[in-house]
């Protein structure tokens, strides 16, 4: 799914400019506003169209959106342009002073304001209160979460869960030095316990041990420190959905994961209440994962299988939904691999003697 910004402009005194957010075949989000871009007037002040009528209005600016992302209150927009592309909108909701209802309040800042007026640090989370925290039955000696509800129960995937209700909403895998110098003897099995986390929107891969560690020939029994480098980089880069974090110690290791949970509830509490915001941030969310780099790498070997030869541009077109660097990266870890060989320029073939 893509997203467009759309800038209409008619005339009125008070908001003579419309910015819409549309998304394909969804609503569209469409804000009434009193300048087209904020510049050096500070924020700008906003209301939504209820009228939502293209009377009046004329259209002078589209473009394309490159990310969209719910931080508590804003919602922050990234466009596909050189210059003016990076912008949030803040929904407060105020109490009226004469009775018990409340009226909505929407502000249109740009970047360069906001880094221009930090006159206070202000994180996006607030205080989530108790959280929820699963510990999966197998785990020895497990992390301590002070103030919080855990429970022990048998854990689908990872070793610790952030239950929000009845659901899992993030997942943590805990790694020990030690365990990850034994999980590097079979990466198969290890890149398929890394995908079960990525089944899931939040989950970090937490090691209790910094870097630098997995270079020290002197902490190295069975591998070089070349070895467990590549295995590390492996890592990252097939499992790019999955945060990983060298954190040094156990103390430190269970401090992140429990403020990575607090952050995640926090933001989850925080909803904003508008039409259209909420649904379009979770279609733009769930429409521009990344997919699971080992998934699609054994569907376009399956592909490859029944092509006598084939381009680039062969692979694209059975994969549209893929981008070119990944296909890229698996096109060439074939030819690593010797799956495929070069026939010309551009083009491959089967290696026969492996199929």
């Amino acid at each position: 799914m893509s997203f467009t910004w759309i800038v209409e402009k008619r005339e009125h005194s008070k908001f003579p400019y419309r910015i819409t957010i549309k998304g394909d075949n969804t609503e569209e989000l469409k804000l009434l506003s009193q300048d087209r871009w904020p510049g050096t007037r500070g924020s700008v002040f906003c209301i939504r169209d209820k009228e939502d009528s293209s009377d009046g209005f004329i259209e002078i600016e589209r473009v394309n959106i490159i990310s969209l992302k719910k931080f508590g209150k804003k919602v922050s927009v990234v466009l596909d342009r050189a210059r003016e592309k990076r912008c949030d909108f803040l929904f407060l909701k105020k109490r009226y002073k004469d009775r018990d209802e409340y009226y909505e309040q929407i502000f249109f800042r740009t970047q360069k304001l906001i880094s221009e007026n930090r006159t206070k640090f202000k994180l996006s989370t607030y205080h989530p209160g108790n959280l929820n925290i699963v510990i999966d039955i197998n785990e020895r000696y497990p992390w301590v979460f002070s103030g919080c509800n855990v429970f022990r129960e048998k854990l689908p995937a990872g070793d610790y869960a952030l239950k929000n209700e009845n659901s899992i909403i993030a997942v943590v895998e805990r790694k020990t030095f030690e365990n990850m110098i034994s999980e590097f003897g079979n990466m198969e099995i290890l890149h398929q316990k890394i995908s079960e986390l990525s089944a899931y929107k939040n989950s970090a891969l937490v090691i209790e041990a910094d870097y630098k560690d997995f270079l020290n020939p002197k902490k190295l029994k069975f591998y070089s420190p070349t070895f467990t480098a590549k295995a590390i980089g492996e890592i990252f880069a097939v499992h790019n959905k999955v945060s990983i974090v060298f954190c040094g110690s156990r103390k430190l290791a269970n401090e992140w994961v429990y403020r990575y949970f607090y952050a995640i509830q926090s933001n989850i509490n925080d909803k904003i209440d508008i039409p259209f915001v909420s649904d379009i941030l979770l279609k733009y969310e769930k429409d521009n994962e990344k997919f699971d780099y080992i998934s699609i790498k054994q569907k376009i070997k399956d592909a490859i299988n029944d092509m006598m030869f084939f381009t680039l541009d062969d692979i694209k077109k059975k994969f549209p939904e893929v981008d070119t660097q990944t296909l890229r990266k698996i096109i060439s870890d074939f030819k690593r691999k010797k799956i495929i060989i070069s026939k010309s320029k551009g083009v491959y073939l089967k290696n026969e003697l492996l199929s």
